[in-house]
């Protein structure tokens, strides 16, 4: 059995940040981890903020990751990761994908977009591993298996051998989607090494 971890997975509505953390939450209940997971969806349909806490170890008392403790911190849209750094402990380490979704509201307040946020978060020292999990997902046929690309893309991080992370996508993900999901799984852990 590998130690457990806090693991928080932030983005937009859509993105398919709940499978995620349900695949995730699995791996850890067949490796025989106590598993709690908290959602908030937010706006999820409209693309507001959507944040999944998954917290797994011998024994784990609350869903909620508290700030300064998140082992990894998963962002599906790059600007999430920054807004969501208070939440990642000293030395904890950031996977995030290279999209950006512009908010609506920054032009009703007349603000940009902070096109410089991989920037920022390397010269404050943080450890952060970019990949293109969206074109990575374009390239396999499906955009939406941008998901499992970054699922991939953190699978060394977590501790769980390949059998479990397999175990654990052929009991989450719908059959019809399985063989696709499983390419883009192993895509993520080809694009995390190369980075």
């Amino acid at each position: 059995m590998s130690e457990g971890k806090n693991v928080l997975l932030v983005g937009v509505g859509g993105q398919g940040i709940l499978l995620a953390s349900e695949v995730i939450s699995q791996a850890a209940m067949n490796d025989g981890f106590d598993v709690k997971k908290s959602e908030i969806h937010g706006m999820a349909q409209r693309g507001g903020v959507v944040s999944s806490h998954v917290r797994y170890a011998e024994r784990v008392y609350s869903p909620l990751i508290m700030k300064g403790t998140a082992d990894v911190l998963v962002s599906f849209e790059k600007a999430e990761a920054y807004r969501w750094l208070e939440y990642l402990k000293p030395g904890g380490m950031i996977v995030t994908n290279t999209t950006e979704i512009i908010p609506p509201v920054l032009n009703v307040l007349g603000k940009e977009y902070p096109h410089d946020i991989l920037d920022r978060m390397k010269k404050q020292g943080l450890k952060v591993v970019v990949v293109d999990a969206s074109d990575a997902a374009e390239k396999l046929g499906n955009p939406r298996a941008m998901n499992m690309v970054l699922l991939g893309a953190i699978s060394d991080l977590l501790g769980f051998t390949a059998e479990t992370w397999h175990s654990a996508l052929n009991m989450r993900v719908p059959k019809k989607h399985l063989d696709l999901n499983l390419k883009a799984f192993e895509e993520g852990r080809k694009l995390a090494k190369a980075s």
